[in-house]
C-alpha cells in the first residue's frame, strides 16, 4: 500500500515540477511581446493599423506562424519585418510569446 502512495506522490511532483516545463511560460512572453512586438500589433497584441491582430489564437498556430517568419517563409503583406524579427526569436521565446498571446487582454 505504501508503494502506491509513493508512486501517486512521485506523479503529482512530475507534473506539478516538470509539465510546465513542456509549455511556454505567459508571463516571460508578456514582457518579451512589450519589448518587441506592442510598438506595431499593439496593446496585448489586438492589432494597430496594417498590424493585425495576434492574440486570440491558438497556441499551435502561433508558434507555426512565428517558426515560418524565422525560416524567411513570406506569408502577408508585412512579412520583410517579420521575418526579421522573428529571426531573433528561439524556440522558447516562440513558446512563450505563444502562451501569453493565446490568453492576453487588454
Amino acid at each position: 500500500m505504501q508503494r502506491v502512495y509513493l508512486i501517486n506522490f512521485l506523479i503529482v511532483l512530475f507534473v506539478a515540477f516538470c509539465l510546465p516545463a513542456f509549455g511556454g511560460n505567459a508571463k516571460i512572453g508578456e514582457m518579451k511581446f512589450k519589448m518587441n512586438c506592442k510598438q506595431c500589433h499593439g496593446p496585448a497584441g489586438m492589432g494597430m493599423a496594417s498590424f493585425p491582430k495576434v492574440s486570440g489564437k491558438d497556441v499551435e498556430y502561433t508558434k507555426d506562424r512565428l517558426k515560418k517568419y524565422r525560416a524567411g517563409e513570406e506569408i502577408g503583406p508585412n512579412s520583410a519585418l517579420m521575418i526579421m524579427i522573428a529571426k531573433s526569436l528561439s524556440d522558447k521565446d516562440i513558446e512563450n510569446l505563444a502562451a501569453y498571446l493565446e490568453k492576453a487582454k487588454r
